[in-house]
């Protein structure tokens, strides 16, 4: 299981910057296509799904890597063995 742990941790970081690359693309496409009449909107809409996106893609990455170096190898199973260093 923690095999499969540090893979989906590759794909994951893989993943991240993959999707911040296809939402500016399909931004970039789709504001050129706008009319003159809708691209205030079209890039307004593009704004707002690329500044909530972009978050969500740098914590994926960020859990990828964690779990690529193992963090999640071993997870408590009682709150007795949690403790704060």
């Amino acid at each position: 299981m923690n095999a499969l742990k540090k893979y989906l941790g590759i794909i994951w970081m893989a993943l991240a910057p993959a999707m911040v690359g296809f939402l500016i693309w399909q931004a970039s496409e789709k504001i050129g296509a706008a009319t003159v009449a809708t691209k205030a909107n079209v890039t307004l809409q593009w704004s707002i799904i690329l500044i909530i996106f972009f978050p969500i893609c740098i914590g994926l990455l960020i859990f990828g890597y964690y779990a690529f170096k193992g963090a999640y190898d071993h997870l408590p199973e009682s709150s007795a063995e949690i403790t704060d260093y």
